[in-house]
């Protein structure tokens, strides 16, 4: 596999970007290589600098779900250039948005447009924290919620420990008010509610993307809905990923859960900068300008985003059944690979919703942030470079997602089957 060019490109890149890269996992270290650097993208294919060509199982990390450079996307967002790049004033197309999303999660009585995952999920603990009058957050270990401060935090050695700040400048006394429990676990929550009674919210990704892909236990959600009821404690899912990608309506739908806040991001812009959270119409409208917990965005609501947005989810709405074809494919895919990975004697489980999935290099289940941890992360890279150079493009860690997008079609799924076939018959024979 030919990377001059990129090579070159990651040299150049590095002289005035921090490690070469604008988002530290794209720099590839945890699989001890570089970057390729993709040119164009169209359907289910990556093209890079140097004339490779990658089948892509990453998918802008979730957020492409009918395929790259879709025909009808293209024409949204070209229209919509023609009437300007940005307002920075109210225009019709948000409340298009907001409606068919208001429309779609019961849970959401009211919301308001972000320009990131990230800002979502912040504004979102702010609007806990005032309308509880409480400072404390439980949230779980390998949940991933973007990086504000107060969510920037690990867990200690104990089930329901106080946050410690997991990056420099990240204040103590900030991140010692949001305490760690585990996934799939509800005494290690009630552990901590009974330790406290300045509990503002739980966050919580209801299916696990950040540490790869795990599925919540029957009766998890449903206990901590339950607790959180109980106790007058804001719970809030984030469903950046899931929303949209696993159901239309996201994992609540699929799960019967009834967050008090959502939030949302990734595909609700079909791959431009986007996001969004919201609730109950009693939390909401204490937002500014209408109450006193001040939020704000300059971008909120950027048009073009918000028109690449509306065309995407207008069609998943309009053509449902995508759902059940992505569902069969990853299922399809998932029972090829594990058969094989069986057949070279490699110890390989995965873990699947819809159209997201993660394969795990362990011998057991991976229900929790230990099991996912104790993976064989040396495998994982060999696998990783393997399928690179079959043309196949996976997540450059152990503990992420991989996507199938509405371009995933027999062809793919068979040049992905033949791959592993290879790259596992050299795993089992190199054990």
């Amino acid at each position: 596999m030919k990377k001059e060019n990129s090579d070159r490109h990651f040299e150049e890149a590095k002289r005035c970007i921090p490690g070469g890269v604008n988002s530290p996992v794209r720099a590839f270290l945890s699989v001890h290589d570089r970057p390729f650097y993709v040119k164009r993208a169209k359907g289910s294919y990556l093209y890079d600098a140097d004339g490779n060509t990658f089948l892509d199982y990453v998918a802008s990390w979730g957020a492409i779900i009918l395929g790259h450079a879709d025909e009808g996307l293209i024409a949204a967002v070209t229209g919509a250039l023609h009437e300007g790049t940005s307002y920075g004033a109210c225009h019709p197309y948000e409340i298009e948005l907001a409606r068919l999303i208001v429309g779609t999660f019961p849970s959401m009585e009211s919301m308001r447009l972000t320009t990131s995952g990230t800002e979502a999920a912040m504004s979102a603990l702010r609007l806990a924290r005032g309308c509880t009058g409480k400072n404390g957050v439980i949230k779980f270990r390998g949940c991933y919620h973007g990086h504000a401060d107060s969510l920037l935090v690990k867990a200690g050695s104990g089930l329901a420990t106080f946050g410690i700040p997991d990056s420099a400048g990240v204040p103590a006394d900030l991140a010692k008010h949001t305490r760690v429990a585990e996934f799939n676990n509800l005494d290690s929550v009630a552990g901590i509610m009974d330790e406290s009674d300045d509990i503002a919210c739980v966050i919580i990704e209801p299916v696990m993307g950040n540490m790869g892909v795990i599925l919540p236990e029957e009766g998890f959600l449903k206990g901590l809905e339950s607790m959180c009821r109980q106790r007058g404690i804001l719970l809030i899912f984030d469903e950046v990923i899931t929303g949209f990608r696993v159901a239309f309506g996201g994992a609540q739908h699929i799960y019967g859960i009834d967050p008090d806040l959502t939030c949302l991001g990734k595909i609700i812009g079909g791959g431009f900068p986007i996001g969004a959270f919201g609730g109950k119409k009693k939390f909401m409208d204490r937002l500014a300008p209408i109450g006193d917990v001040y939020q704000a965005g300059t971008l909120s609501g950027n048009p073009v985003a918000v028109r690449a947005g509306l065309y995407v989810l207008s069609f998943l709405k309009e053509n449902g059944h995508v759902y059940d074809r992505m569902r069969e494919t990853a299922g399809r895919l998932a029972d090829q690979v594990t058969r094989i990975a069986a057949r070279y004697g490699v110890a390989y489980h995965i873990n699947s919703m819809t159209g997201m999935f993660t394969g795990f290099f362990s011998d057991r289940d991976v229900t929790g942030y230990e099991a996912a941890a104790a993976s064989d992360r040396g495998l994982y890279e060999r696998f990783f470079k393997g399928m690179l150079e079959e043309g196949i493009f996976f997540a450059p860690s152990q503990f992420e997602a991989s996507f199938i997008t509405l371009t995933s079609g027999d062809a793919e799924i068979q040049k992905t089957i033949n791959a592993c076939e290879k790259v596992f018959r050299d795993l089992g024979t190199a054990q």
